[in-house]
């Protein structure tokens, strides 16, 4: 009797520690369930976010034309026999002008009408650059449609002009994306550089800027550690900037690099790095852009299975 009573005992001890273990299961798969939940839906409104953004009237995929000025002036229209002419918008536009001393300055075409900040345009303007403070001055034309301004490359200008009409904007077909996952949500550590420092980048039509170069990135993934130059855009930017090319660049991914920008490290210099939100630049969408490329020290020996895949135009029969 007493044998049995142990044993029966035994058996309710065991019977409520499987119990017990089976809840921590549950809750653990449970958990787990509501982390892998999260981290879709946040991926998903990024994605979302980022083609609204790129597929905006004044997106980059509205982008129609970049057109190189000469010193001088220049008539601009959709005309052939405007000196600089763009793809959509009226046949007479106005004229740009650049002097000298590097002043750009537009004067509306009779009877057409161009806005800026909203207000009409009714004689010669003065046009700031990107490289102004402030930005560049946007001529507004086409019952708003179309948009013009001005940026500044190295010692040559040039007229960035989009369209909502734009093909590449009305036909695009979409973004696609490596399966990525948690695994590519990585913690690096900033390793600063001295005040002040600067890297040569290249841009994809051949020029190169000197970008600043607060610092690099060190991160592990798969147990070997990688380095990843950051960039800052603008003093005192809220986000570093990175450009980087990986063994998917050409393979799946974009051939001429992908970007991703990443917080500020905190104060014990780390930096969260989610690849899964790398993205194509501009130049994957349009011929119309002047991309910053990868410096060498960003060309990693890793098939980062992450972040935006390849851009699939359409077909030209679509366009």
């Amino acid at each position: 009797m007493r044998t049995m009573m142990k044993t029966l005992a035994a058996a309710a001890l065991c019977t409520v520690l499987l119990s017990a273990c089976g809840g921590d299961d549950e809750a653990a798969k449970e958990e787990a369930a509501a982390e892998a939940k999260a981290f879709e839906a946040s991926q998903q409104a990024w994605r979302k976010q980022r083609r609204e953004r790129l597929t905006a009237a004044d997106g980059w995929t509205s982008l129609i034309g970049l057109h190189w000025i000469d010193a001088g002036s220049h008539y601009i229209g959709s005309d052939p026999d405007n000196g600089l002419r763009i793809a959509k918008g009226p046949a007479h536009l106005g004229m740009l002008s650049l002097d000298k001393d590097h002043a750009l300055r537009f004067v509306p075409e009779t009877g057409v009408a161009v806005t800026v900040d909203g207000k009409p345009v009714t004689g010669g303007i003065a046009l700031k650059t990107d490289a102004d403070e402030g930005g560049p001055t946007a001529l507004v034309f086409d019952e708003g449609k179309g948009i013009a301004t001005a940026i500044e490359r190295g010692d040559r200008y040039a007229l960035r002009v989009k369209h909502a009409d734009a093909d590449s904007r009305v036909h695009f077909s979409g973004l696609t994306y490596w399966p990525g996952g948690r695994d590519w949500i990585v913690t690096g550590r900033f390793v600063p550089h001295p005040p002040g420092r600067t890297i040569p980048i290249v841009n994809i039509i051949g020029m190169t800027e000197e970008m600043r170069n607060p610092g690099a990135i060190e991160f592990t993934h798969g147990e070997k550690t990688y380095r990843i130059e950051a960039l800052e855009e603008e003093p005192g930017a809220d986000q570093l900037f990175l450009i980087y090319a990986d063994r998917t660049s050409g393979h799946g991914s974009y051939p001429a690099g992908r970007y991703l920008y990443v917080d500020l490290p905190d104060a014990q210099g780390k930096v969260t790095i989610d690849f899964n939100r790398g993205y194509n630049p501009p130049c994957a969408f349009t011929a119309f852009a002047t991309c910053p490329l990868p410096p060498p020290e960003n060309r990693l020996d890793l098939p980062i299975e992450a972040g935006e895949k390849a851009y699939a135009k359409p077909h030209p029969a679509a366009t």
